[in-house]
């Protein structure tokens, strides 16, 4: 008996095997049958008629490499994974049905042919390769609705802690203009407003996370802008808030471009502040800022432990608060982990680049080159 055959002809008992293993994980007590069995009947007939069609051996390669041919629509296989995401299963917990279906349905099909009916070994194969690819549908979309849900409430959080920051900002500002205070009073309210400008900017990079994941990127706002002033003003700011640092900002030339001003200096304000948290505290930080062949191109050098090799490639990925880089960050200036991610993608949407050399002998240089639009370049000779 051929497997497309058998399963159409067995619908009903596969599809109570199928609900009878839904039913036993604990998030579907509530569900009913038709909840349980979601999209199990079109899968499981999409499948036969996957067995009942000629396949080449090329067809099946591309299958087994994931390069199957996909019609227009989301596939029923995409759907259940939403749904069962919706209903509050693990990813875990919708792949055992999975493999609970190629368990009951194989099952079934060997204890009808041992009575001696013919069959095809390959349909086991075709069908594994059927259940394979359902499965890796399944995961993906499951993977895709975690994460768009992930970052709308990432969105959500970032927004909604915006107006309780601005109140304790305001007020600590307020405080700190009150001439009355004592030494002390002034003390606790500029700690407060230090503090507050930092979860103001950890909640900023939270938002442009979720932004850039959201698949738009991080918005720009291009105008006409005077390059070294905005880091000349960062590296003032980051002084400001660490006195004890030696900073040297050296700029020169025609900088004026067309660049997103505040999104710049986000990106001068991690890249000193970084190097600021990981330098030598005894050592100079340097940064410049020069024009050189049609390009801005800004640096910021600091001494100190050298960042790992293998830690360089994974250093501008949003995750790399778990590298071997960030491994020690644990005190109250680590924030997110995600200042290099966003200068990284704030440097893209300028159609610029940005990489790091390190050493033990020359120290670690973040280097940024950002393009000069033809009017702007600085003049020859």
């Amino acid at each position: 008996m051929r497997l497309a055959n058998f399963i159409l002809d067995n619908l009903e008992p596969i599809l109570q095997s199928w609900e009878d293993f839904a039913r036993t994980i604990l998030g579907s007590r509530s569900m009913d049958t038709e909840a349980l069995r979601d999209h199990a009947e079109q899968m499981l007939r999409t499948i036969a008629e996957d067995l009942s069609t000629s396949q080449s051996k090329a067809q099946q390669f591309n299958k087994s490499v994931g390069k199957t041919h996909k019609s227009g629509g989301e596939t029923a296989a995409q759907t259940h994974a939403v749904l069962r995401h919706d209903a509050g299963f693990s990813i875990d917990e919708m792949v055992s049905e999975y493999r609970a279906l190629r368990s009951s349905v194989l099952s079934k099909w060997l204890q009808a042919i041992k009575s001696g009916t013919d069959f095809e070994v390959e349909d086991m194969t075709r069908f594994n390769e059927a259940i394979d690819q359902a499965l890796a549908e399944s995961v993906a979309s499951y993977s895709q609705t975690v994460n768009g849900t992930r970052n709308v409430f990432l969105g959500i959080l970032g927004h909604d802690l915006r107006t309780p920051l601005g109140a304790i900002q305001l007020g600590a500002e307020v405080l700190l203009l009150d001439g009355s205070l004592g030494p002390k009073p002034t003390m606790l309210a500029s700690r407060i407003y230090t503090s507050v400008k930092r979860a103001n900017k950890i909640v900023n990079d939270l938002l442009d996370f979720t932004r850039s994941q959201s698949g738009a990127g991080i918005p720009v706002h291009r105008v006409e802008t005077n390059l070294a002033a905005v880091c000349e003003g960062m590296a003032e700011e980051v002084l400001a808030y660490h006195p004890d640092r030696n900073i040297l900002c050296e700029t020169s030339g025609n900088l004026t471009g067309l660049f997103d001003a505040a999104r710049m200096e986000q990106v001068f304000s991690n890249l000193i502040g970084n190097a600021v948290q990981h330098g030598s505290a005894t050592s100079q930080i340097r940064v410049s800022l020069h024009p050189e062949q049609a390009h801005a191109v800004f640096t910021v050098r600091n001494q100190g432990e050298p960042i790992a090799e293998e830690a360089i490639a994974d250093i501008f990925n949003p995750m790399s608060r778990h590298s071997q880089y960030a491994a020690g960050e644990h005190g109250p200036h680590s924030g997110l982990g995600l200042g290099l991610y966003i200068a990284s993608q704030i440097v893209a949407a300028h159609q610029g680049s940005i990489q790091v050399e390190s050493n033990a002998e020359q120290g670690t240089i973040f280097i940024v080159r950002l393009p000069l639009t033809k009017h702007d370049l600085p003049p020859l000779g």
